[in-house]
């Protein structure tokens, strides 16, 4: 039986799942709009040239200009500054935090991958900052940047690492400490900082996303002093100003010590980064394109990506990448699907098979999402694409297959087999998915029917107690190991809910599906959050993607699109990022392209 321990730590990530499941179900965009619109008045770019004096010759100085101010859209205005406390979750924060805020890694928006941020090097077995002891303990050794420094000139040491620790571990804030719960000793220095786990895990790669300055903060109080301020920056702004409704505006921290790795320079180019927030969508695209507004991230939709790529003859750069979020559809095992439909025959793999053969997946997204993304036949390539393999790429739109395996079914389970198909109502991609579904299995000859649900309704009784038969929704994917090993507890045949995120009930007791299968799976699920070798990592996730795939317990469908505009003729450097990073992920790398 595994350790109470362990289950809270990997609840961590399940909780950071499900909140991904109940945003993608109440919006298109699998986000809440919160801020109003702004007036479209704006600063025009300022004309300072500052160039920094730390950097080494006059001819990396010309290569990227200096000065200026970037203007971003944003259709959400974050309720708080402070990503540890309630409500600084949102995607909004972590967009312009991404001005001001560090901490071990982040995620490089080119390869997807985590790199190392305030440390010299991520640690790994290989490079001895990963140590699994004799004793079942893991120790991991952080070494800081010695070039690295709050904005008030002071170091980023081992004892703002450890001052972080003790504020998430501290009982009387309202922190989410499980991940952190392992960690059983620590132990800082000048530039080091090394903690040891109770257990052997790569989600140790999850910790220390953002660090807090000792100097600074310790003596506030941390729940109240830091909503609207925010403490020195080890980023490559500070905070200036925010005008309530209307914007956030950083400006250059003279002393960020990052330097361009392609020109020698010292970073940031800009002078400002300004976010303005315009809560409309319409409103928001039509600021871009009187080039009030730099760059946005709008929502997905079709319409809006056909309407900005229009613009692209005129100096635009509109960038469309298949996003963390993956929708898929998903068979119910436990005995609540019987409410919702007395026919289901997810209990018999044929009709599964029957299922799967009976839908178009590229016509789903040639007709939700413009034919902008391909199907997925791995949920992994939401994780890691390098690792995913074509597990249900052998699940062709075959109408024959669909009616012998349907066939099979009725003669197995003695039933007139059907499918009650369930999404959420008040998502226009889904209910277009729900009226495609109605042909597809009319053409295979088997009965199916609709029945949609408010998101709320959805995501809270129906989906908690199972009452499904066969569903659609969405869940995110991280990068990293972490992210891999994390989606093993959507899984999980020892986890359905309330203590896990096996929504499926796919081999849990009591359910449809238990065999000798399940239960390999249990047991790949217990090595995988054991082990801190990348290569074993790699056969177990490929093993379990392939039990996954061939016992059909989901279809993934599509990855969500994520989108982007930019002036390019005005801004340079910019490169989306469709992760959680956002795109401002190299905000630092920006400059004025039309100085």
């Amino acid at each position: 039986m595994r350790a109470s321990w362990h289950r809270r730590w990997v609840g961590y990530l399940s909780v950071a799942m499900l909140i991904a499941l109940i945003a993608a179900a109440c919006a298109p965009d699998g986000t809440t709009d919160v801020g109003g619109e702004s007036p479209t008045t704006t600063q025009s770019a300022s004309t300072t040239t500052r160039q920094p004096s730390s950097s080494t010759t006059t001819e990396s100085l010309l290569q990227h200009p200096y000065g200026g101010v970037a203007i971003v859209g944003d259709d959400q205005e974050p309720p708080t500054l402070n990503i540890f406390v309630p409500g600084g979750d949102s995607s909004v924060a972590a967009r312009i935090g991404q001005g001001y805020l560090a901490g071990a890694q982040e995620i490089d928006g080119a390869t997807l991958e985590l790199i190392p941020e305030l440390l010299s090097e991520l640690p790994t077995i290989e490079n001895g900052g990963v140590v699994v002891r004799p004793d079942g303990t893991m120790t991991v050794k952080y070494r800081i940047r010695d070039d690295a420094v709050w904005s008030d000139g002071s170091p980023v040491t081992g004892s703002d690492f450890q001052y972080t620790l003790d504020l998430i571990l501290d009982p009387d804030l309202p922190m989410n400490r499980a991940v952190y719960d392992g960690i059983v000793t620590s132990a800082y220095g000048e530039k080091t900082f090394e903690f040891t786990l109770s257990r052997p895990t790569v989600q140790h790669e999850l910790l220390f996303n953002t660090v807090v300055p000792r100097h600074a903060v310790e003596g506030t109080n941390f729940l109240a002093d830091w909503n609207d301020v925010m403490w020195p920056s080890a980023g490559p702004f500070v905070l200036r100003e925010w005008a309530k409704g209307e914007y956030i505006a950083l400006e250059r921290n003279d002393n960020y010590w990052k330097v361009d790795p392609e020109t020698g320079q010292q970073l940031p180019y800009l002078d400002e980064i300004r976010f303005r927030f315009i809560g409309e969508t319409e409103a928001l695209i039509n600021a871009f394109k009187a080039r009030e507004l730099d760059v946005i991230q709008p929502p997905p939709d079709p319409g809006t990506i056909q309407e900005l790529q229009a613009l692209e003859p005129a100096g635009a750069r509109v960038e469309v990448l298949a996003g963390p979020v993956w929708e898929h559809l998903s068979f119910q095992f436990g005995p609540a699907r019987l409410e919702r439909n007395p026919n289901s025959c997810n209990e018999s793999l044929a009709m599964r098979r029957a299922v799967a053969h009976a839908i178009d997946r590229s016509v789903i997204t040639d007709e939700i999402l413009a034919g902008q993304v391909e199907p997925m036949d791995s949920y992994v390539e939401a994780y890691s694409p390098a690792w995913a393999t074509p597990a249900w790429a052998k699940y062709e739109a075959d109408v024959a297959q669909a009616r012998e395996a349907y066939a099979a079914a009725v003669t197995e389970t003695g039933k007139e087999c059907a499918v009650v198909f369930t999404t959420t109502s008040n998502n226009d991609a889904r209910s277009t998915m729900a009226e495609l579904f109605a042909s597809m299995f009319e053409a295979a000859g088997i009965p199916y029917s609709n029945e949609l649900e408010d998101s709320q309704l959805f995501v809270g009784d129906t989906l908690s107690a199972g009452r499904l038969d066969v569903a659609e929704w969405a869940w995110i994917g991280s990068p990293g190991l972490s992210g891999l090993v994390a989606s093993f507890d959507l899984f999980d045949p020892e986890a359905p809910p309330p203590i896990g995120s096996n929504y499926y009930r796919w081999g849990s007791d009591g359910a449809a599906g238990v065999d000798e299968r399940s239960a390999r799976f249990a047991t790949l699920r217990d090595e995988v959050n054991a082990t801190v070798d990348p290569e074993r990592i790699a056969e177990l996730v490929a093993e379990a993607e392939s039990i996954i795939a061939g016992e059909l317990v989901i279809i993934p469908l599509y990855a969500r699109l994520v989108t982007a505009a930019v002036w390019a003729d005005e801004i340079g450097g910019y490169k989306h990022n469709p992760t959680q990073a956002t795109d401002t992920w190299n905000i630092e790398e920006w400059y004025r392209a039309d100085r």
